[in-house]
């Protein structure tokens, strides 16, 4: 089966209380499974910093997927799967460290926005795919160069930390079945494709999010390009002659 699932949210508003949950991670929780379905996404991994949180909460038709967001001493690591750490202390283990980690709980490992605020693509770390992320998806063809020179899939994932964010880039992917352990098998395996979608309010986030980057210096100097094959009015998708086509499964 064909699933669409956003590898990348946070139930948080905002950065800080590193490593564990707030009061507002369940209205966060909530709110984002709202626009997930209301963007027809099929899965949602909840990826926060450091800690995984369970939601007892009912979301119908929506999967949602285990996993967590570890600041290595490199960079962050997504770990993706049936079986997360419940926490994670930054900055205390090496991706590689993270990595193993990950694999012995059966989970996958993505690289998050590889140019930004990370050095993992400096070690040796074989993670098992590399992330076009939601804040940052303008060097594509930078993650394309890396995902080959590694010879690891390519996933995407918002990043969403607001409700509106959520689904701006997500995956693609064929699973046997629509599970934490089949998505797990699915990255490691390739069976990937990211998408970024272009709704009328997501270009401003993105050109508002590379702005507040470049000002911070947390964004590498890199050229920022888009290449022809991922640009529609809603899921970026290109038609073999060229011309660009909405996907007939998303919503404007």
């Amino acid at each position: 089966m064909m699933a669409d699932v956003d590898l990348h949210t946070h139930s948080r508003f905002f950065h800080g209380f590193a490593g564990r949950p707030t009061p507002y991670d369940e209205v966060g929780f909530r709110l984002h499974v709202a626009v997930a379905q209301a963007r027809g996404l099929d899965a949602m991994a909840v990826t926060n910093h450091d800690y995984y949180t369970e939601f007892d909460v009912d979301t119908g038709d929506l999967t949602i997927i285990p996993g967590i967001e570890v600041s290595s001493t490199a960079g962050h690591l997504l770990l993706i799967g049936p079986d997360p750490p419940a926490g994670t202390k930054p900055n205390m283990m090496t991706p590689a460290e993270g990595i193993d980690l990950a694999h012995d709980r059966n989970c996958a490992v993505v690289l998050p926005h590889p140019f930004r605020d990370s050095r993992v693509k400096e070690t040796d770390a074989a993670v098992d795919a590399v992330e076009v992320n939601g804040k940052h998806p303008k060097p594509t063809t930078l993650v394309k160069e890396l995902a080959a020179e590694w010879d690891v899939p390519i996933v995407g994932g918002s990043d969403a930390h607001y409700p509106i964010e959520v689904g701006r880039t997500f995956t693609r992917l064929e699973t046997e079945s629509l599970t934490p352990a089949g998505v797990a098998d699915a990255i490691r395996a390739g069976r990937t494709e990211y998408r970024i979608t272009q709704r009328f309010p997501d270009q401003y986030i993105h050109q508002l999010y590379g702005i507040v980057h470049r000002l911070k210096g947390r964004t590498e100097r890199v050229a920022q390009t888009v290449t022809p094959d991922e640009t529609t009015p809603a899921v970026r998708s290109a038609s073999e002659d060229g011309r660009q086509e909405p996907d007939p499964r998303r919503g404007p």
